[in-house]
This record gives C-alpha cells, sequence and structure tokens, in this order.
C-alpha cells in the first residue's frame, strides 16, 4: 500500500517556487588513488545500496480532485542513468570552477514527475580527483522514513563489499479510480486523513493569499518608484540564481580555542561565523550602529519525548540565538554565543557531539537534511539566517575505495533570506558551505574569507598558540560596495 504525504512534507512542496526551490545539496570530493573509482563504478555503488532506501525509487502521485493527500508510488519508468549524471570540468578544473557548476545546478529546481534526487559525478577536478553533487528534496528526507542515500554510500575501509543488487521490479501504479476509492476509505477509516487534508488545503490558500499580497506590494512600490525594505544586508527579494562559496578549516583550531576560552566547539564555529558577518558588513561599510545582532535558528539535537524520534535516534529542535556582530571583542562574541547554548545545556536535552560523529555512515548527509527542514518550519519566527552544524566521523571514510577529502552541505534559501551556512566537521577539518542568492550578495567570496579571517582572529587570543591560515584562505580583497552589480 502507498504511503500518504503528511501535511508538513505537502508544505514542501506547495512553498516551493523557481526562486526558492526546496532540496539540500552536498558536495563530496574524493582522491581515487588507484582505486578505479570512475562513474561506471559509482553507478554500480548506487545500484547495490539504493534498496536500502526506498522511496529513492518512488515519486509522488496526486488524487484526483485532491480529496486527499498525495500518496508515494514506485516510479514505473525508473532509470538509474537519469538521475546519476556525467559532468566535467575542463582539467585541471579548480574548486572555484566546481563551486561554479555546484551553484548553476541547485539553482534548478528537480522534476517533480520523477523520483525527486539526482547526483552528478564530476570529473575532470586537479590532481586527478572527482566530485560528488547530491541534490534531494527536503519532502525525500526525512530522517524516519528515510535518511539521506549519501550516508549509505560510504564505508569506513577502502574495501569496497557489495551487498548485492535487489532485482527491484516496481509494484503498479494505482489508477485514479483506485485512488480515489482509497481517498474516500481513508477518510471514513481514518479521520486523520480528513483533518491532514482540510489542514493542507487551507495552508495552500494561506499561502496564495500571503503571495499575492506581497506581489502586490512590489507592484505599488514599483509604480511608486519607492525600493523594497530589507531588514538586514541578508535580507531581500531572491532571485532564481545561487552562489556558493566553501570554506575548509582545521578542527585544531576550534579545539584550541574552546580549552583556553571554554565553550565547546559548536560555541567557537558559532563565534567565527558571528566574526565572519562582521567583518563583511564593515568591509560593505555597512553601519553596526542599527545592526547589533542577527538572529540565527540552530537546529541542535535533543531528547525530548514529545518530538518524533528519527531513524537515527535523535530528534532535531530548532535553537535560536543572537549572533552579536556589533560586539567588536572576539572572546566576547564567543562567551555571549556559549550564554545562549548553556541554557539549552541545562534542560538536560541536549545530545553530546561525540555521539553524533559515532552513527554509522556518514550521518551529517541525513542531519543536514533534517535542519533545513527544521529550519524551514520555524520560517515565521522572525530570524534571519539558518547555520546547521554536524559533527561527523573524524576518520576518513571511502566511497568504492576511493577516499573523501571533503565535504561541504549546500542549504537551500528560505524566502526572503539571502545566506545559509552549513557546516560539516570530517577527519580533523571543519567545512562550511555558504548558498547565497547570486543577486543580493554579488560579495559572497568576501563573506568566506571573513569567515577564514575571524577564525585567525580568535586564535590570536590563545595564549602560546601561533595563527595558523586556515586552508584555501586568500587575502583581503578591496571591499564591494553595497550596491555592487551582481558578476556575470
Amino acid at each position: 500500500m502507498s504511503d500518504r504525504l503528511r501535511p508538513r512534507d505537502l508544505a514542501f512542496l506547495a512553498e516551493e517556487t523557481p526562486s526558492t526551490p526546496r532540496h539540500n545539496a552536498t558536495v563530496e570530493i574524493f582522491d581515487p588513488n588507484g582505486s578505479g573509482f570512475d562513474y561506471d563504478r559509482f553507478v554500480e555503488l548506487v545500484q547495490d545500496r539504493i534498496s536500502f532506501v526506498p522511496r529513492y525509487r518512488q515519486r509522488i502521485q496526486s488524487v484526483p480532485g485532491r480529496l486527499a493527500n498525495p500518496v508515494w508510488v514506485d516510479d514505473e519508468g525508473f532509470d538509474l542513468g537519469y538521475h546519476v549524471r556525467r559532468s566535467a570540468l575542463p582539467r585541471p578544473g579548480s574548486l572555484d570552477q566546481l563551486r561554479e557548476l555546484v551553484a548553476r545546478i541547485v539553482s534548478r529546481p528537480l522534476d517533480r514527475s520523477r523520483p525527486l534526487w539526482e547526483i552528478y559525478f564530476v570529473e575532470g577536478l586537479s590532481e586527478g580527483r572527482v566530485a560528488l553533487l547530491y541534490k534531494t528534496h527536503q519532502v525525500l528526507v526525512d530522517g524516519i522514513e528515510t535518511v539521506d542515500l549519501g550516508q549509505l554510500l560510504l564505508d569506513e575501509s577502502p574495501e569496497w563489499k557489495s551487498l548485492g543488487v535487489d532485482g527491484w521490479h516496481p509494484d503498479r501504479g494505482p489508477s485514479p479510480g483506485s485512488l480515489l476509492v482509497r481517498a474516500v476509505k481513508d477518510s471514513f477509516g481514518a479521520p486523520e486523513t480528513v483533518v491532514d487534508t482540510l489542514r493542507a488545503t487551507s495552508d495552500a490558500v494561506v499561502r496564495t493569499a500571503d503571495g499575492a499580497a506581497k506581489q502586490a506590494g512590489r507592484i505599488v512600490n514599483g509604480l511608486s518608484g519607492r525600493r523594497p525594505e530589507r531588514e538586514t544586508p541578508i535580507s531581500g527579494i531572491l532571485s532564481q540564481q545561487r552562489r556558493v562559496v566553501v570554506v575548509c578549516t582545521q578542527l585544531a583550531d576550534y579545539r584550541s580555542i574552546r580549552d583556553v576560552h571554554g565553550g565547546t566547539v559548536n560555541d567557537v564555529i558559532l563565534a567565527t561565523i558571528t566574526g565572519g558577518l562582521r567583518g563583511w558588513l564593515m568591509a560593505r561599510a555597512e553601519s553596526l550602529g542599527g545592526l547589533r545582532k542577527i538572529r540565527a535558528v540552530v537546529p541542535v539535537s535533543v531528547i525530548d519525548r514529545e518530538l518524533e524520534a528519527t531513524s537515527l535516534g535523535s530528534q532535531i529542535a530548532a535553537h535560536f540565538v543572537d549572533l552579536p556582530v556589533g560586539e567588536a571583542s572576539p572572546v566576547v562574541r564567543l562567551h555571549q554565543v556559549s550564554y545562549s547554548f548553556d541554557k539549552h545545556k541545562e534542560t538536560g536535552r541536549g545530545v553530546a557531539a561525540d555521539r553524533l560523529a559515532g552513527i554509522a555512515g556518514f550521518a551529517p548527509a541525513t542531519f543536514h537534511a533534517i535542519g533545513s527542514r527544521v529550519a524551514a518550519a520555524e520560517a515565521g519566527r522572525g530570524f534571519q539566517i539558518s547555520v546547521t552544524n554536524v559533527p561527523g566521523p573524524q576518520a576518513p571514510l571511502y566511497a568504492a575505495g576511493a577516499r573523501m577529502v571533503g565535504t561541504y552541505p549546500v542549504h537551500p534559501l528560505l524566502p526572503g533570506h539571502a545566506l545559509a551556512i552549513g557546516v560539516t566537521s570530517y577527519n580533523g577539518d571543519v567545512f562550511y558551505g555558504l548558498t547565497a542568492d547570486r543577486d543580493l550578495l554579488p560579495d559572497a567570496d568576501l563573506l568566506g574569507t571573513c569567515i577564514s579571517e575571524a577564525l585567525v582572529e580568535l586564535l590570536d587570543t590563545v595564549t602560546g598558540t601561533r595563527p595558523r591560515v586556515p586552508r584555501g584562505r586568500r587575502k583581503r580583497t578591496q571591499p564591494v560596495p553595497r550596491k555592487a552589480a551582481p558578476k556575470s
């Protein structure tokens, strides 16, 4: 029997627009190192593991007349070659070229007539490396019924042990008549189905009315010559294009700062982001007089009987924290961030980072997906940015013998939010993935540089520690004017 979409999942679909596609992405970089890791071998790996996530071979089927929420059905024309795509950069491909390719791919919505995921196998990187770009809709990975496929493709050993192709054959899809009959039966036998349908319908009406009101406001502003208001430099009306910025730093630096100033590695990461935002705002000649704090939602793992547990044995809840970008002292910024999380720790609901890092497979891929769902659910709570930090394993992982050397999360943007940040720690490094609107943040690269410099600034405060330059750090560029034209 097909599963019916829940109201929250249906909301993700209803809220999706060309300027706000609702999919998560992850960029992973691999060193084949003689393993023979190529496109064909990767396709074999996906074929070997996809049976553990049946949802990845299902599509969404609407019910005639919208008498009930849509259902998941097997895709009778499932084509693995469509979903696992081959791409390449001109050799030797640079990280900047990879970022530009990723930005263009994540800007495009997924095809709703097929299973809602894609993976790009990107060849041509320098040093013989290859990259994988995972792109998965928020409705697909909920951490309960389905984990991210990327979590299942990585092993702790370079030895690839095949689990055997399952010989899957799709079930025949339901006819429109059978969908109607089942909808009627569910309405009588399961009253919650009626409630879910009414809730989803009413939510769609509200979203349509709200969207029409906003559009009317834009028309009025255009006729009157008034510019639309922007609450912060990271707010505004989104375009359909994205920028992707990546930063790689060393985990040992965060631990050194934590050991001297207290708190946790998570606190130091958030303080680094705060310092990066401050430096970026100052480089843009933004006034910090009226912008002392930027409110962020930070999904955290908790233990709570009232929340539905994921299949990973944890629940994810929203935690709100004010990032003190107006504070000049990096140490004070760190203590202010730590204080916010101290209150969360005192509840006894927090889950230790080492517990998350020890989950089998590459769980950050799934936790980032859940984190973006949590942030989207809190969209009306008045925050300006979402930051998801997920600790990963501190030992190398492999895909069909190829060692993963880098992993960057790429989160979707919420309406009106020009920036989202994902962070993953893995094998001694801390990887930042910044997703930015291409038009609103033409200087997003500068923000990446400022985050690197903010870490060095914190390291300067650690007695006896010689600051290390984060990997990939570049010299400070000249400030970009606030109204700079988007780059081509």
